[in-house]
């Protein structure tokens, strides 16, 4: 691990001044909806992708990574399970919960918790956290999006079985889980002893960046805040869900699977990584409440960038 602070320089480059360009070519009606939508979709399909295979091409294969696609189900698991016990029943309305329980289930790993690993571990980092993004796409398609569709059926009483919905759903589906081939595709090559070229290694570095860019410019898109600013006070208690409960969680559990220093601080970052843009796109697919969605994830993020994340950098900088 690097001791460079230097290195939180990344944190406004990276991660903030994209949401702030997007926001501006929102407000200044720059960028088209089309626009934005084809950017979510080309940084997912094509940058991500390639930066998973390049990853998992020379991640070092050990006894750790037999628990950690197991042990990365409870990313999502934990929380859901947490906010639907405890915080989601304060939300009456179905809609509400709904789009509650997907910000409670869903967090930024892979853009967010990806480009946060990579500053303080590098590839390494960075592989780690997408073995835990993984795991979130694979729960995504088996629970949360059937538990959003359960929530809007609830709410009007009716199997609301439109192919409409199902259309889009495909749709949705077909591009978000391509990173996973990513992956395989990385591992059958570092398995079989492929020698990665030592030019991908500045690719890398520059795509890392570049998909930080491409993730969070439609982000800041899609910020409204004359819509949010209803929902700021029934989102409170995410925060203390995604920043202490889990963060506490998994740096307790982590430590009876797994022995790499980087893993488990790699996978404390995950932990704390605020909500994803995929929660609002959830609430948005199913018609629940998005304005509630965009408000938790504008809220979260904002606390991640300006506060936890740093943090979490100068305390394992410490270490």
């Amino acid at each position: 691990m690097t001791s460079d602070y230097s290195r939180l320089i990344y944190v406004a480059t990276d991660l903030i001044m994209p949401l702030i360009a997007g926001y501006i070519l929102h407000r200044k009606h720059i960028m088209s909806d089309q626009a934005a939508n084809r950017l979510i979709r080309f940084n997912v399909v094509g940058v991500y992708t390639l930066l998973t295979l390049l990853s998992f091409w020379v991640l070092p294969i050990t006894r750790d990574l037999t628990w950690l696609l197991p042990y990365g189900m409870l990313f999502i698991l934990v929380p859901g399970a947490i906010g639907a016990l405890v915080f989601a029943r304060f939300h009456k309305n179905l809609l509400n919960r709904g789009a509650y329980m997907m910000n409670a289930m869903i967090s930024n790993v892979g853009t967010l918790g990806g480009v946060c690993s990579f500053i303080i571990y590098e590839e390494t980092g960075f592989a780690y956290s997408q073995i835990i993004a993984a795991c979130q796409n694979i729960l995504l398609v088996l629970i949360c999006f059937p538990l959003a569709q359960y929530y809007r059926s609830k709410h009007f009483a009716s199997s609301d079985k439109t192919h409409g919905s199902a259309k889009r759903l495909q749709m949705f589906l077909s591009w978000n889980q391509l990173s996973i081939v990513g992956i395989l595709i990385g591992f059958g090559l570092n398995i079989n002893a492929v020698p990665r070229p030592e030019i991908f290694s500045d690719l890398f570095n520059v795509l890392v960046h570049f998909g930080a860019w491409t993730a969070l410019l439609p982000v800041g898109f899609l910020l409204n805040f004359s819509h949010m600013r209803y929902y700021y006070s029934r989102v409170w208690d995410l925060p203390l869900l995604r920043f202490i409960i889990m963060p506490l969680f998994i740096w307790i559990t982590s430590r009876f699977f797994f022995e790499d220093a980087t893993l488990l601080n790699t996978l404390l970052i995950c932990a704390a990584a605020p909500t994803a843009i995929n929660a609002v796109l959830a609430a948005r697919l199913y018609k629940l409440n998005v304005n509630l969605a965009t408000t938790a994830f504008f809220i979260t993020t904002v606390l991640f960038l300006f506060a936890i994340f740093p943090i979490i950098f100068i305390m394992l900088n410490q270490t």
